[in-house]
């Protein structure tokens, strides 16, 4: 799961990262953190952040979006999803090594901490010659709540 800290503090968290990190904190990349970071529950596309954003700087650009999101991500503050049609959106990232479960439908994301994949590790650096050194598992369906909503 997420870090258990309030929107505005993981924001103010994630500020000083990028800041100690040498990262200008101009008010564009404050308005995509504070998107990006207030959001726990559902993965935002580049598009969505950007839309959600200018409500808080209009002038926003969405190259900064896109540089800003790489910056978060090489820091471990936000995780990619992967998206079923090949795009990728964002979710603030999560202490420890959790899976993400994705729904299709409303982009909803649930952690699950996984199972021992240990055996299937060493068979796959034994088959293929690699040295695995993490893994990333994301399984894609659909919720409880669109589901009951499809059968009403």
């Amino acid at each position: 799961m997420p870090d258990e800290l309030t929107a505005e503090a993981r924001s103010r968290k994630w500020l000083e990262r990028l800041q100690a990190q040498g990262y200008r904190l101009t008010a564009p990349r404050r308005a995509v953190v504070q998107v990006v970071s207030g959001e726990t529950q559902r993965a935002l596309n580049p598009t969505e952040i950007y839309d959600l954003a200018r409500e808080h700087y209009p002038k926003l650009g969405l190259v900064t979006v896109y540089r800003t999101l790489e910056k978060l991500e090489e820091l471990g503050l936000v995780q990619r999803v992967h998206q079923q049609d090949g795009c990728h959106a964002y979710i603030a990232g999560f202490v420890g090594h959790q899976h993400l479960l994705i729904c299709e439908r409303c982009g909803c994301v649930t952690y699950f901490e996984g199972d021992d994949l240990s055996p299937l590790i060493a068979r796959v650096e034994g088959e293929s010659g690699y040295q695995i050194n993490d893994h990333w598992l994301q399984l894609f369906g659909i919720c409880q709540k669109c589901r009951r909503g499809k059968q009403t």
